[in-house]
C-alpha cells in the first residue's frame, strides 16, 4: 500500500478514536483526584537499542527510570507531560518525548555524513485506561527536523504467577522531514563520502509507517522493590530500509530497570 494511503488510513483512525473519546467525555466517571505526592516507580535502568544504521551496533545506556504521576505531571519512561482537560477515561495531555534515535557519524563507512541529533518531539496526547487495556495516542512535532510523529499504542495486562505482563501493539507514523533527518543523505554528504572512499549515494526518503509489537513485565522482588522489563520489535518499511545508511529490516529495543514503588 502506498505510504500516502497508509498515512491517510492512520490519520482517519486517529481522528475516529479522538471523536469517540470526545463523544463519551460527558459520560465519563469523575476523574481520580490528583495526588500531592509522587505515585509510581522510580529506579535505574539499562536501555539497549539496536541501531538500524550500518556500521553502528547496539547502544546500551544507563539512565533513570520513572513511571508515575505527581499531581498533573507525569513520566512514562521516555514521555514526560502534564494532564490538562478531562477526556473520556483520561486527560488531554501536553507531552515531551525523550528520543535516542540520533547517531554520530563516527565510523569509516559514514565519513562525510553529518551527525544526526536526537529528535525532540513535543505535542499533545492522551492515555485512556479502559476495561480491556490502555490506549496511548500522541501527535507530536519534532523541534529539530520540523517533522511530525503520530503514535497509537495499545497495552493489555495479565497476571501470571505473581508477575504482571503487558503485551503491546502499536503503529508509528513519521513524516518525510522526520525520516529525512535520520536516514536521508544529501548530495554534498554523498559526494564527501565517496571522496573518502565510501559508496553512499544521495537519498531523499518519504514518510514512514512502522508497526510495533512488544512485551513488558513487572517482576516483584521484595517489599516495594521490583524488576521492570520491556522489549519492543519494529518492522521498518521501505521508506527507511531503502536508505543506503540502513542495513536491517527491523529494529529491537528494550530495557531492564530496578525500581522502588511509591504509593
Amino acid at each position: 500500500m502506498p505510504l500516502r494511503l497508509n498515512f491517510l488510513c492512520l490519520h482517519h483512525r486517529l481522528a475516529l478514536v479522538g471523536s469517540l473519546l470526545v463523544g463519551v467525555t460527558a459520560q465519563a466517571q469523575q476523574a481520580t483526584p490528583f495526588t500531592d505526592r509522587f505515585v509510581g516507580d522510580i529506579g535505574a535502568a539499562a536501555y539497549a537499542t539496536a541501531s538500524p544504521i550500518q556500521s553502528k551496533g547496539t547502544a546500551v545506556t544507563a539512565l533513570p527510570y520513572v513511571y508515575g504521576d505527581w499531581g498533573r505531571t507525569f513520566a512514562r519512561v521516555d514521555t514526560l507531560g502534564i494532564k490538562t482537560l478531562p477526556l473520556a477515561m483520561g486527560h488531554l495531555e501536553g507531552v515531551l518525548r525523550i528520543s535516542q534515535e540520533g547517531f554520530e557519524a563516527d565510523t569509516a563507512a559514514l565519513r562525510g555524513v553529518k551527525n544526526r541529533s536526537n529528535p525532540l518531539p513535543v505535542g499533545i496526547g492522551t492515555f485512556q485506561r479502559t476495561a480491556v487495556g490502555g490506549v496511548f495516542l500522541y501527535a507530536l512535532h519534532d523541534v529539530n527536523s520540523g517533522g511530525k510523529l503520530l503514535e497509537a499504542t495499545y497495552g493489555a495486562r495479565f497476571d501470571v504467577a505473581g508477575i504482571q505482563l503487558y503485551p503491546q501493539a502499536g503503529l508509528e507514523y513519521r513524516s518525510r522531514s522526520y525520516v529525512q533527518h535520520l536516514v536521508g543523505i544529501s548530495a554534498p554528504e554523498a559526494a564527501a563520502n565517496q571522496a573518502a572512499g565510501g559508496s553512499l549515494t544521495a537519498f531523499q526518503p518519504g514518510a514512514s509507517t512502522v508497526p510495533m509489537l512488544g512485551l513488558a513485565a513487572t517482576v516483584p522482588l521484595t517489599g516495594p522493590w521490583a524488576l521492570q522489563l520491556q522489549w519492543r520489535h519494529k518492522w521498518l518499511d521501505s521508506a527507511i530500509k531503502a536508505s543506503p545508511l540502513v542495513g536491517v529490516n527491523s529494529q529491537n529495543a528494550g530495557f531492564a530497570a530496578l525500581t522502588y514503588t511509591f504509593k
